[in-house]
């Protein structure tokens, strides 16, 4: 894992002044393990990277070091009624799909997020 990942949840965390075991019964896993997430000692699965993105309302590309925005790609139009609603519909739709009647994978399940957030912001387009 990259320790830009590690850094970004021990900065969140703090920001909040949330201690390691704070964090860790939120995830609902150990300290030892943040604190390995944090110090890039061990990798994060997708599953944890989605659920941390939830907790810190970030997105995983944040989280991952892929952007310095920590929304993604949230519109600068977006007010914060707008981002409630975003994480509404996410949450009614997150897990209501399959394929061909399997459970769909953790990384299909996030291309599916990315894909849900770009229609979500395209349909609430201001002009």
């Amino acid at each position: 894992m990259d320790l830009n990942t590690g850094n970004r949840i021990a900065d969140l965390r703090g920001s909040r002044g949330w201690s390691q075991p704070k964090l860790a019964d939120l995830m609902s896993v150990s300290q030892s393990t943040i604190a390995m997430w944090e110090s890039g000692k061990r990798n994060i699965s997708n599953e944890d990277l989605i659920k941390l993105s939830r907790i810190f309302n970030v997105s995983t590309d944040y989280l991952l070091g892929n952007t310095t925005s920590k929304q993604g790609s949230v519109p600068e139009w977006a007010t914060e009624q707008d981002k409630k609603d975003l994480r509404k519909f996410l949450e009614d739709n997150a897990n209501s799909m399959t394929y061909g009647g399997e459970e769909l994978t953790d990384d299909e399940r996030q291309q599916l997020r990315v894909a849900m957030e770009t229609i979500f912001w395209k349909r609430h387009k201001r002009d």
